[in-house]
């Protein structure tokens, strides 16, 4: 009997009929929505989804629920967090509705898509697109001459908002760049190599270790005949910064066009 709870709302709204209506809607919807509707929230930069049982459970304060099917999840289905970074900000917007229950019917396919864990064709094909990218960007990298690479290692950390406060590379062999950053105010050095294998990193790391003015390394590499990765698994004060690493930053900080023009 719907029509009777319209005017139970109409005059409670005091005859707005689209405030008495969006009430209606959202009551209707907490009753009527089927076992296969799918419910979303947001809690904690996080969405979250379920389905509900159609039973109708009243409380002992005479208040409503309908019990979860399972239980809410905040990954979806193939076990990857729904962070609200990776959301369309069409649906985190209705994080600021003023009520209890909304639909989304522009946008049921998307969040459909995203708790399957689909990905969309024009993501996919920038995707691939960004891997051709970064394939062409290595190669450019590899073919630098030696002082070039080192003022592109410079340019990213720069961009990154890291300063520069001494000239190491020509003074000390262990150092390439000493840097600052003012927001963390943490200090860092940078080792800078075209070529490197696992013995020679090991020392570098060896050397980090005695310094005790410095909170972090960053070693720097675009070709390696060995796997320098398990070298820094566990550690935070320790980073390997290897070709596709290297190349994604130049993307990132928009140096592109400065690799270009350098190998042109």
């Amino acid at each position: 009997q719907w029509d009777i709870v319209k005017q139970y709302w109409l005059k409670e709204r005091k005859g707005n009929s689209g405030v008495a209506t969006r009430d209606v809607n959202q009551i209707r919807d907490f009753y009527e929505l089927s076992e296969n509707d799918i419910w979303i929230t947001f809690y904690k930069r996080e969405m979250w989804w379920c389905r509900a049982s159609r039973d109708i459970i009243e409380l002992e304060d005479q208040t409503k629920i309908r019990k979860v099917i399972g239980k809410w999840s905040n990954k979806n289905l193939k076990g990857h967090r729904l962070s609200i970074e990776k959301i369309d900000g069409r649906v985190t917007k209705v994080q600021g509705f003023r009520g209890t229950i909304c639909s989304f019917n522009k946008q049921k396919n998307y969040l459909i898509d995203k708790i399957n864990g689909v990905t969309s064709p024009e993501v996919v094909k920038a995707k691939e697109n960004k891997k051709v990218l970064i394939d062409s960007i290595n190669t450019l990298i590899q073919g630098l001459w030696w002082p070039d690479f080192e003022l592109l290692i410079d340019l990213i950390f720069s961009s990154a908002g890291w300063q520069r406060i001494s000239v190491a590379g020509k003074t000390e062999k262990d150092i390439d760049l000493d840097l600052f950053s003012p927001i963390s105010q943490k200090k860092v050095f940078v080792q800078i190599k075209s070529k490197s294998d696992i013995k020679q990193f090991e020392e570098y790391i060896n050397t980090f270790n005695s310094y005790k003015q410095y909170d972090e390394m960053y070693y720097v590499v675009h070709t390696s005949k060995d796997n320098l990765k398990g070298l820094v698994e566990g550690n935070d004060k320790i980073h390997l910064m290897d070709l596709n690493r290297i190349a994604e930053l130049v993307v990132n900080a928009g140096l592109l066009n400065w690799l270009i023009e350098k190998r042109s």
